[in-house]
């Protein structure tokens, strides 16, 4: 295994990625609107709400939430009187947006995925790649860190803006800045990599196998989209549970993805770069 050939194939996807900016554009306004725009105009607009009795009817829902959940919710919101107001914004800026962490990083990395190598025969850039000095093997790890890192770029970006903008509105209502909370902690750097891995070892299966684009990104869409749901069940869970339901789940999804990463490895091969042994 030669890092720096490895290091040659993710340069040279990102740097294509890069210059595409019909791609990257439309994802990171699609990471801004669900990181940015749609929380801070949902908790603003609760927080403005002219009819109070909906305010106090969506803080009374909590009511209906996990044990564990309510505890830390009536922990955080610290007064002798919790508001519904605080109650509210905690809830959905905790609990509501979790899946947000999931979907977002799976939507960009399965879309640069499923064109990865697809798009080498595409561009007649397969069978320079095909001769080159790099491995199958070498190959596949770059192919596969150029799909992930931008998800993962976007998913932390948007995820630190996201914190602050939570504090900033947020924060007041229940004594303070309280976010990410340790739940969210291991939500993001255990359970939300190994979902991605899965989903990018399958779909970088399906572009190999495929004579074009617009076949590898339909089906990598109707493969994906059942581990899509799964993984937004889990992130939801991983809050509601607690911190140990969370252990749980990343400890089951890593196994999981690291055979998925392993298997989905002999899909890269020289004659699929060079469009042989592809279904139509």
């Amino acid at each position: 295994m030669n890092l720096r050939r490895t290091y040659t194939v993710l340069r040279t996807d990102l740097r294509q990625l890069r210059l595409a900016k019909d791609f990257w554009i439309p994802m990171a306004i699609l990471a801004a609107l669900f990181f940015v725009v749609l929380p801070a105009v949902l908790l603003l607009a609760l927080g403005a709400a002219e009819r109070i009795d909906l305010v106090r009817q969506i803080g009374d829902t909590i009511d209906l939430l996990p044990d564990t959940v309510k505890r830390q919710i009536t922990d955080r919101v610290q007064g002798p009187q919790p508001s519904g107001l605080g109650r509210a914004q905690f809830a959905m800026a905790v609990y509501m947006f979790a899946p947000l962490a999931i979907v977002v990083p799976l939507t960009i990395s399965t879309a640069i995925g499923a064109n990865t190598i697809v798009g080498e025969r595409e561009k007649a850039t397969g069978e320079f790649l095909a001769h080159s000095p790099a491995s199958e093997a070498e190959i596949y790890l770059g192919k596969l860190a150029a799909s992930i890192l931008p998800g993962y770029l976007a998913t932390y970006v948007g995820f630190g803006i996201y914190a602050v903008l939570v504090n900033l509105i947020v924060g007041p209502k229940v004594g303070g800045w309280f976010f990410p909370t340790t739940e969210w902690w291991i939500l993001m750097f255990w359970v939300v990599p190994p979902f991605i891995m899965l989903a990018i070892s399958v779909v970088l299966r399906i572009s190999a196998r495929v004579r074009s684009a617009t076949a590898s990104q339909q089906a990598s869409g109707l493969v994906t989209l059942p581990l899509i749901l799964l993984s937004y069940a889990q992130s939801s869970g991983s809050l509601f549970g607690g911190a140990r339901f969370g252990w749980i789940v990343g400890a089951i999804a890593w196994p999981l993805a690291i055979l998925g990463l392993i298997r989905g490895s002999k899909a890269v091969t020289r004659e699929r770069l060079l469009g042989a042994d592809v279904q139509a």
